[in-house]
């Protein structure tokens, strides 16, 4: 918001720049208790311009904004929200618009420091469309920046770089340097989620080096902080530690504590990471404390986390339940679900150490439920973007390197002017510019076409590995699949035997690591015999025969499969006792009838089978016998006569249910 007032504050109050060496300590430690006394100087000179109702309106409304802004919003997060309405309904009932926007977006991103996205959405929102209705084109374009974090930290790689897009249009387009250097830093965070960290410090640097340029070094904590993050990730420690103090020198100048404890959890970590737990323990407890006092749950879930490890390798297994209760109910309060997913994994592994199995095998149900909710969430998220990636894959590649070509130009020029450069080196240099512009976009025209063709063909090598061919064909072509009734499918269940039991006493990473490699030799099976694979629900698997085209081989086809999982399954065994690791025994069950097949949900795409036929599969399934494929009577009736097969009749066995009912074991009497 631009301020109408000059805020008078006396010439000693500005903070010194944080000296690097231990003797520096207390000089540090006099600047910033300087800068809060100035600081809060400045917050009573904001509030008793808002308090007195003799001055303009217009005024009052800048110095609320302000007072907000510098004081509650750092360190009172539900105080600050209640200002931010209060600002919101002052503006709008004097119609100061431009304003009325600017309360719109403090509110929101109030809202999403605060974990509430889908209430700070619909603030931007509606920030947005004021915004642009009466031109105020720096309003929308902070508005659009901060549209695109709620997107980034919900993993929506697309649409946060579709806002972030949109306002580096904008802020390009009015010379707002400090808008594209934030820009620049939230590209470099998307390429840095994706393991590029070369990309990401170019974005980072860049951005550092345009706000140096126009003389706003405190702009770059961000950046700072983010560098620390690569370096850590990369484990160049020293240099972590470098920009992870730089950040934390402006942001205790800013008393931005978000920003604060950010910086020193990243130190803690780092630390953590060289050995030192004594000081890693410190940075993040600290971290810890300021997020709490400013209601970041987000962090809070984070901070927790990352202490909880260093008490799991102290084996102080009791307070890592403590740390990972708290964050869990953090994580829920917020929607984090990686954050839940680590908190059920630290009280799983905890709980287990401490011998406390039934808690263990809770937590370990819970944090498989998690997991199997974030890889729908991704398949969603990816499904949902397959179309508009093609386009944004261009998009992201092209456009960006234009719109910084056109920003260079427009620099130059502004420089142009101020510093009277003559006409002849002017003209060179834009010529440059627009030669560099061309040479770019010729570049990545060029680059572009292979990663659109690379980027169509893994979205529809991920649509094949969740939907069968046939359903996907008609997604793409139509925009949506009908359910359709078979007449005729056999449906396959397994279940892995003392499965409850191994959960309590080996790691979730060996546990998940040998259902992987057992599901990986079903799905490779189920697509030898041409048997569609439905979905695994915890250590149980699903598949079908005879859809979605119907088959007249289809029930004998699935009847070697499950004789081939079983061979497999008793042959890993045998393996597996010889070399004192381990696996398991598994039950099977088939059943043959009438089901309904269709795509599940709107937002998150599951191709699943509905009927009766697939509560008596199950129940085939956990009325048979280890080792064996246990079949019901109406799938004997359909391969007695085949003379691969040998049928064994276990007579009436009761089915929960289902009362009593036939079943049979089969065999195969021959090879093929």
């Amino acid at each position: 918001m631009h301020n109408n007032l000059e805020v008078g504050t006396a010439q000693n109050c500005s903070i010194g720049t944080v000296a690097k060496n231990n003797m520096a300590l207390l000089v540090t430690a006099f600047l910033i208790f300087t800068g809060t006394l100035c600081a809060q100087q400045k917050l009573d000179s904001l509030q008793s311009i808002w308090l007195n109702k003799a001055l303009p309106d217009s005024a009052r409304a800048d110095a609320l904004h302000d007072y907000i802004n510098e004081g509650p919003f750092n360190s009172a997060p539900d105080s600050a929200l209640i200002l931010a309405n209060e600002l919101y309904r002052f503006t709008k009932e004097i119609n100061y618009a431009t304003a009325t926007v600017d309360a719109l977006d403090l509110k929101g991103y109030v809202l999403f420091r605060s974990g509430s996205y889908p209430e700070a959405l619909a603030a931007y929102n509606e920030g947005l469309s004021l915004a642009e209705t009466i031109g105020y084109k720096t309003g929308a374009a902070d508005i659009l920046l901060k549209t695109g974090y709620i997107y980034h930290d919900n993993e929506d790689a697309i649409n946060a770089l579709k806002n972030y897009e949109r306002s580096l249009k904008i802020s390009q387009e009015i010379g707002d340097s400090e808008g594209v250097s934030a820009i620049y830093n939230e590209f470099g965070s998307i390429y840095f989620v994706r393991g590029d960290h070369d990309k990401a410090l170019d974005y980072y640097f860049k951005g550092i080096a345009i706000n140096k340029e126009y003389g706003n070094e405190t702009a770059n904590s961000s950046q700072y902080t983010n560098i620390g993050n690569v370096y850590l990730d990369t484990e160049e420690y020293t240099k972590a530690l470098e920009y992870y103090q730089k950040a934390l020198a402006i942001d205790e100048k800013k008393q931005d504590k978000l920003s604060i404890a950010a910086s020193l959890s990243g130190m803690g970590i780092v630390f953590y990471n060289q050995g030192d737990t004594e000081q890693a323990l410190d940075y993040l407890e600290r971290s810890l404390a300021i997020a709490k006092s400013i209601h970041d749950l987000q962090g809070s879930t984070s901070y927790l986390l990352s202490i909880s490890d260093i008490y799991l390798d102290q084996e102080n297994y009791q307070k890592a339940i403590q740390l990972c209760t708290e964050s869990l109910s953090y994580a829920k309060i917020v929607g984090d679900l990686g954050g839940q997913e680590y908190s059920c994994e630290c009280l799983y592994e905890a709980s287990r150490a401490l011998g406390k199995t039934s808690q263990a095998l809770s937590y370990y149900e819970e944090m498989i439920a998690i997991s199997d909710s974030i890889q729908s969430e991704e398949t969603a998220i990816k499904l949902q973007q397959m179309e508009f990636s093609k386009k944004v894959a261009e998009d992201s590649l092209i456009q960006i390197e234009k719109d910084t070509a056109v920003r260079l130009q427009h620099e130059i020029e502004v420089q142009q002017k101020d510093k009277n450069r003559n006409i002849a080196i002017a003209g060179a240099l834009i010529c440059l510019i627009l030669a560099i512009g061309f040479f770019i976009r010729w570049r990545y025209i060029k680059k572009s076409r292979a990663v659109i063709e690379k980027e169509k063909n893994r979205s529809e090598s991920l649509l094949l590995n969740i939907l069968p061919a046939e359903i996907a064909e008609e997604l793409k072509e139509k925009g949506e699949a009908a359910a359709r009734d078979f007449d005729l499918v056999s449906i396959l269940f397994t279940d892995f035997k003392g499965f409850t039991e191994k959960s309590a006493e080996l790691s979730a990473g060996e546990l998940i690591g040998e259902i992987n490699n057992c599901f990986k030799a079903f799905d490779h099976i189920c697509e030898k015999y041409g048997i569609e694979k439905i979905k695994t629900i915890g250590d149980a698997y699903m598949a079908a025969g005879g859809l979605p085209i119907p088959s007249d081989d289809a029930v004998h086809n699935t009847v070697l499969a499950a004789l081939e999982m079983q061979a497999y399954m008793t042959q890993r065994f045998i393996e597996k006792e010889s070399t004192d690791g381990f696996t398991f025994k598994m039950r099977l069950g088939i059943h043959t009838g009438p089901v309904v097949a269709g795509i599940v949900g709107v937002k998150k795409f599951q191709y699943d089978i509905w009927g009766d036929t697939v509560n008596t599969a199950s129940r085939m399934e956990s009325s048979g016998a280890v080792g064996q494929v246990n079949i019901s009577q109406d799938t004997y009736e359909l391969i007695k006569d085949n003379p691969l097969f040998t049928c064994t009749h276990r007579g009436k066995i009761n089915a929960k249910g289902k009362g009593e009912v036939d079943m049979w074991f089969v065999e195969k009497l021959i090879d093929v």
